[in-house]
């Protein structure tokens, strides 16, 4: 048997695991990608968050006792498995019910632009046109289209999203280049950051105040159910 050709086939395997490893890391830690996985545990400790939910779209009832402020990345991968994985199931047990309603702010991660930026701005043009619900059809239609990590559509996409959603296309057009909106973004970005978040997505889970000033836990990343549930079942009692 000749073990010199298996131990360098079993190095180079091994070197090449380490590499793309070491690799995702660095992109992680570039990114500043605080997004934990999917089947993480809650920590025993939780960080405060305090954020405003401003004049940002809601889902669900505007008087539910528990806010959750989503602060997302149209282009990040992790906001993408939240959508499609936990946010379903969210609504179906808190939002649908009343007890919580969700306030989406935008967080574009400046190594997903310009595409993410784009993403919120337009989704906050289809608000102009159509309020909260007509906001959440095209975030919707986004995150469904997009393959996320900052390619996941282009300008062309995001028309026909436009097109799809019967919104006006020449008001539409004329938002996209309304700075007032992109500085809506950027707001948000600011008020993200001041609550603590680092990464996408992030979210601050408390109970509902009269002057929109949300005061609760930061939960970071695409966790499950079972990590919201922890903290939205005590604040329900």
């Amino acid at each position: 048997m000749k073990i010199v050709p298996v131990l360098t086939l079993v190095l180079v395997v091994a070197a090449f695991f380490i590499g793309s490893l070491y690799t995702e890391l660095r992109i992680v830690k570039q990114g500043k990608i605080t997004a934990a996985p999917i089947d993480s545990v809650l920590p025993e400790k939780v960080a405060k968050g305090t954020a405003s939910v401003d004049d940002d779209p809601v889902l669900g009832d505007t008087n539910a006792p528990i806010t959750i402020i989503e602060f997302s990345d149209y282009e990040c991968p992790f906001c993408k498995r939240h959508f499609d994985q936990t946010l379903p199931q969210l609504i179906s047990q808190y939002v649908n019910s009343g007890k919580v309603k969700i306030v989406f702010r935008d967080f574009p991660l400046s190594f997903h632009d310009p595409m993410a930026t784009k993403e919120a701005v337009a989704a906050n043009c289809a608000k102009d046109q159509g309020g909260d619900k007509k906001y959440f059809e095209f975030h919707d239609e986004i995150f469904k289209r997009t393959i996320s990590n900052g390619n996941g559509l282009n300008d062309d996409k995001i028309k026909q999203i436009a097109s799809d959603l019967k919104l006006n296309s020449g008001k539409f057009t004329a938002c996209l280049s309304n700075k007032a909106t992109e500085d809506e973004v950027k707001k948000d970005i600011a008020d993200g950051q001041a609550a603590g978040a680092s990464g996408t997505p992030t979210f601050v889970i408390g109970k509902s105040a009269a002057d929109g000033i949300i005061a609760g836990e930061l939960l970071v990343g695409a966790q499950p159910l079972a990590a919201f549930q922890a903290l939205i079942d005590p604040l329900l009692q």
